[in-house]
């Protein structure tokens, strides 16, 4: 069991010093979080997995022997994991490991506080502090023969192609491909902070930037407002009145 009266106990693996060195300085600046160590790779951080409690780890992926994922695959029981890497091809099976964040550097301490935040959400979950109902956090899709846990947080917008949609998510280069339509998607998504613009869209209300009459922004993502969808996102949307 973890106990969030004390901070959370983080381990960072990297085998670029400078990398360690700004990791650990954001780690500093978290109240909340616990520096328990540092090293260079899989087997100086296995050595203190085996001796010290950890709660979360900040792994680098491309690293001398034995990369991140592979040392990952080889922990019985890992602690949370937050990918902190230069590359994006391993994000999907950073989903498939179901890591908490997945870090592209150089990291703006922003996104790292916000992965740190996740990272502490999910510990309260495994502790049974947060009582809600998993449906409320997140779902599943089948992408590339996995099932990919989707949290609604994440995402940036969906893209309906016909009979599949693709997923942007905050942090992943690449979007997720499923086979479903927009429509199915759609009943995933919770109402009050989801809303179909368009035919083949489908946004967060927080993630909202700006808006015009006939189209909203992403950040600097322009999506448009089909003019059936935008009397009832207008009314959803209580900022836009």
């Amino acid at each position: 069991m973890i106990d969030q009266q004390r901070p959370i106990r983080c381990l960072a693996v990297d085998d670029e010093p400078f990398a360690l060195k700004l990791i650990s300085g954001d780690i500093a600046k978290i109240p909340f979080l616990e520096l328990v160590g540092v090293c260079a790779g899989p087997k100086e951080a296995a050595a203190i997995l085996a001796t010290k409690p950890v709660d979360l780890m900040f792994l680098d992926i491309h690293m001398p022997g034995l990369n991140g994922t592979q040392f990952l695959r080889t922990l019985r029981n890992p602690p949370l994991v937050i990918f902190t890497t230069a590359y994006d091809q391993y994000a999907v099976e950073g989903f498939d490991l179901d890591v908490t964040d997945y870090l592209m550097k150089p990291i703006p301490f922003e996104r790292f506080l916000k992965a740190v935040h996740k990272a502490q959400a999910r510990l309260k979950a495994i502790q049974g502090e947060d009582t809600a109902d998993p449906r409320e956090i997140f779902f599943f899709v089948k992408s590339e023969y996995r099932d990919i846990r989707i949290f609604f947080e994440d995402i940036l917008y969906v893209e309906g192609l016909k009979d599949y949609v693709k997923i942007f998510l905050e942090g992943h280069p690449h979007p997720i491909l499923t086979r479903m339509n927009l429509k199915a998607i759609e009943k995933k998504l919770p109402q009050e902070r989801f809303s179909r613009i368009h035919n083949s869209y489908i946004i967060p209300h927080f993630r909202v930037t700006a808006f015009q009459r006939t189209q909203v922004f992403i950040g600097d993502k322009p999506i448009p407002v089909g003019e059936k969808y935008a009397q009832a996102f207008k009314e959803r949307y209580k900022p836009f009145e």
